[in-house]
């Protein structure tokens, strides 16, 4: 009974995630989840950390793992903020730094929870167009009179990549507000903006582990910034939880920031299988984006994307269709393992055949 809902919640345009279907006999290729499993070193700290010690509560600071990160980037311990996933890193940053009189600027295709905390916070924001490429020019936000900006890199649901180069250009341009890089698939090809971090007191870097180092299922996130702008993410954390990673996601976390072999080992694989989808697809007369992440985004001239998103359903493959203006002739498909990847482009050989 929506009588009893506050004005807040009317008013809200929630955030729809990725369908996790229980049937097991799928291909799923729609959250961008990691085709391979996470280091053995993270499931053996896991299992190290199951005692009875789970009846006390967590360090609530998280220490050992922002030493984990700050030693990984370079950085100062007081550098690094850890939250419950990168999303609710996100979620505090928005509250903590973005939230200012004039209005957060971000691009129009991009990551929608963006525009989901807009609403949640009250957050006046403005999009600026990508390009024809579907490429975030980063010029575009120079003479806008921004409170902030938030920029995913590479971008989600496009894959392309802002350089580093660029990143710097912009921090130089808009040293009077912050900006927040957002670095779920950096790992996947392009270049982290954390070693900007010294030079820019207006830079907030967030990362997560569920990507690249396969823990979608542990839910670890954290940001990377001078001290000022963590302090102010720390505020929020302590109003909000104080304890949001418990003592198996921090041991886990830990292993994996720490086990860079695995991570090198499992990221050229996804690499290698994402170049190799994307010229079989192109074969297939699909036009391809560049993509420095983890998944492709594909659209075909002569069939439509929701259609294809359905039929592919129907031979038990999901990808992800986003019905939004400019991309909804666009499908998102993660990259998955190459047995994985040949079953979609046997199903879409057939399809493409059946409709011709």
């Amino acid at each position: 009974m929506n009588l009893f809902w506050s004005n807040v919640v009317h008013q809200l345009n929630p955030y729809v995630p990725g369908e996790q279907p229980q049937h097991t006999d799928l291909v799923k290729l729609n959250t961008n989840e990691n085709p391979y499993g996470p280091s053995p070193a993270v499931l053996a700290a896991i299992h190290a950390e199951i005692s009875d010690c789970l009846r006390l509560y967590p360090d609530p600071s998280a220490l050992r793992l922002k030493q984990a990160i700050a030693n990984e980037y370079g950085l100062d311990v007081g550098q690094v903020f850890v939250g419950n996933g990168s999303d609710e890193v996100l979620a505090h940053t928005f509250l903590g730094l973005l939230k200012h009189e004039r209005p957060l600027h971000f691009a129009d295709v991009t990551y929608n929870f963006y525009s989901v905390y807009c609403g949640l916070y009250g957050i006046d924001y403005v999009t600026v167009p990508v390009d024809a490429q579907f490429r975030i020019c980063v010029q575009d936000f120079f003479d806008r009179d921004a409170g902030a900006i938030i920029l995913a890199n590479p971008n989600a649901p496009t894959g392309c990549a802002v350089s580093l180069a660029a990143i710097a250009r912009l921090l130089e341009r808009k040293s009077d507000v912050v900006v927040v890089i957002d670095e779920a698939y950096v790992d996947f090809g392009s270049e982290t903006a954390a070693g900007l971090v010294h030079e820019y007191p207006n830079l907030l870097v967030i990362q997560t582990l569920s990507k690249s180092r396969s823990l979608a299922g542990l839910r670890v996130g954290y940001a990377m910034g001078q001290s000022h702008l963590i302090e102010a993410l720390e505020r929020v954390k302590n109003c909000f939880n104080s304890y949001p990673l418990d003592r198996l996601a921090m041991a886990g976390a830990v292993a994996a920031i720490e086990d860079q072999s695995h991570l090198v080992a499992t990221r050229s694989k996804v690499i290698a299988s994402r170049e190799r989808l994307t010229d079989k697809l192109r074969e297939l007369n699909f036009h391809v984006l560049p993509s420095k992440a983890n998944f492709v985004f594909a659209r075909h001239a002569a069939h439509d994307a929701q259609k294809l998103a359905l039929q592919l359903r129907e031979r038990h493959i999901l990808v992800r269709h986003f019905p939004q203006a400019r991309i909804e002739q666009f499908l998102r498909i993660s990259i998955g393992t190459d047995e994985q990847c040949d079953r979609l482009l046997a199903a879409l050989r057939e399809l493409l055949v059946e409709s011709a």
